[in-house]
């Protein structure tokens, strides 16, 4: 057992970047163009391409504890192109050029992350290095080979498949069968971006008020301890969060998420390691990891751990348990024999937020004024950004090509009620774990376990 020498605290990279000054709290109920409940990502992005587009708005924002307090400060750093849940789902309502067109507005939004922060002087440690998968086992090498071609179908994807040889050569994960590419995807630092966005809305004339939780929203109106913020538009933006929010308990699911950091790591295992494009990394086991090479030359890794708490309750402060620090843990010394003896700095945990078919959605009501964003499923730090620029398109009723996305406006029915949610979702992940554990057991081919989880949870399209 090995116990990281900081445990919750938000996240690594705001116990590493420092929380900022805290900003005050909502004075009194006031009224305004459009309020945006949530200062992460998709609030934050949609306050910035709203007051870059219409100054003459008033736009306020407001954040239950700071900006950047959940997945925003605490994901693992992938901006990536992902379609959240698949472009597949897509074709037989809109066509497969529709599908095409979202992915390659996906491609776009990463080129436009970047483009923003360094327009706006956010220096979040951005290095385009693309999405790197590897596979280590048969099962997975044969899921790996199938993936590739079944992207390389699609246009705008660009997916690379690599041997044995060139994947090991590339990132030298032990075991590696083979590996994909694709060069659509940056490591970023995330508390650094939502901290840089912040300042720059604020900078714009957006007003966040924080430690101000809102506890329903209705038409055109948040409602909070400390006042109520009338508006023409009341955006939802709220990801994990949702279910706290009076009458959305069951429309997306807090999904937990964990990571670990390491110290920052030697010449010596780094020149083992290689890695040294800054990909992000990923691999194809069901319940699959994620991880980056940090700018300080740190391994930050993580994957599911406790994946749900029963009655969606979130937690704070994002405290680990130790099981899942040593599961982490386990992955990166079995990916890397040579971090054996590195020290573990810091765990933390986060959640996101889950749809029931696990596709994202963007969408606003005209005659309510209500818009909402989010559903990432994990996929949310490129995806904020296109549903920032989305919602302000439906806010200012521009016609656009983004309006016209597949994701616009699609609904989906709320989760089962207790317990049905919790047995559920910790049985499809018991699944997920012992379909893994067989496969690097000696299993050559995809348990039926997965194969059954993937079409009961909805991630089998």
């Amino acid at each position: 057992m090995t116990k990281a020498r900081r445990n919750g605290e938000v996240s690594f990279w705001w116990h590493q970047l420092g929380q900022p000054a805290a900003r005050p709290a909502l004075p009194g109920s006031t009224g305004a163009d459009v309020v945006i409940v949530g200062a992460g990502y998709t609030g934050l992005w949609t306050a910035y391409y709203l007051k870059k587009a219409a100054p003459q708005l008033r736009i306020i924002v407001l954040e239950a504890r700071f900006s950047g307090f959940g997945a925003s400060g605490r994901n693992g750093g992938w901006l990536t192109n992902s379609v959240t849940g698949g472009r597949e789902q897509y074709v037989s309502s809109h066509g497969r050029p529709a599908a095409e067109r979202f992915q390659a507005a996906m491609n776009h939004t990463v080129d436009e992350v970047i483009r923003v922060a360094a327009e706006e002087g956010i220096d979040a440690g951005i290095v385009k290095g693309g999405e790197f998968t590897v596979a280590y086992d048969p099962a997975q090498q044969h899921r790996l080979e199938h993936a590739a071609r079944a992207e390389q179908a699609w246009a705008h994807t660009d997916v690379e498949l690599l041997s044995t040889t060139a994947a090991q050569n590339r990132i030298n994960v032990a075991g590696t069968t083979g590996a994909m590419w694709h060069p659509h995807c940056a490591r970023i630092n995330p508390a650094e971006l939502v901290a840089g966005l912040a300042r720059t809305v604020e900078a714009l004339g957006v007003e966040i008020y924080e430690n101000t939780p809102v506890s329903e929203i209705t038409p055109h109106r948040a409602l909070t301890a400390r006042g109520t913020v009338t508006a023409s538009f009341v955006v939802r933006a709220t990801e994990g969060f949702t279910a706290a929010l009076k009458g959305l308990h069951r429309t997306w699911l807090p999904m937990n998420s964990s990571l670990i950091a390491t110290e920052p790591l030697t010449a010596s295992v780094w020149e083992s390691i290689g890695w040294s494009g800054r990909e992000t990394l990923g691999d194809m086991a069901h319940a699959y990891m994620y991880a980056q090479r940090t700018s300080d030359d740190r391994i930050a890794i993580g994957g599911r751990g406790v994946p749900y708490r029963f009655g969606s309750k979130t937690d704070a402060d994002g405290q680990t348990p130790q099981a899942t620090v040593d599961a982490l843990r386990e992955i990166l010394v079995r990916f890397f024999p040579a971090t054996k003896s590195a020290r573990i700095d810091h765990a933390w945990s986060g959640v996101l937020g889950v749809p029931r078919d696990w596709a994202a959605t963007v969408g606003l009501d005209p005659q309510t004024g209500l818009a909402w964003a989010g559903g990432y499923v994990g996929t949310g730090v490129a995806t904020t950004n296109l549903a920032g620029r989305t919602l302000t398109d439906l806010i200012l009723g521009r016609d656009s090509t983004l309006v016209e996305l597949p994701w616009v406006n699609h609904r989906v029915r709320a989760w089962e009620p207790e317990p049905l949610r919790w047995l559920a979702v910790t049985a499809l992940y018991r699944a997920y774990s012992l379909a893994d554990r067989a496969e690097l057991g000696g299993r050559r081919t995809t348990s039926l376990l997965a194969r059954v989880a993937d079409v009961v949870s909805g991630r089998g399209h």
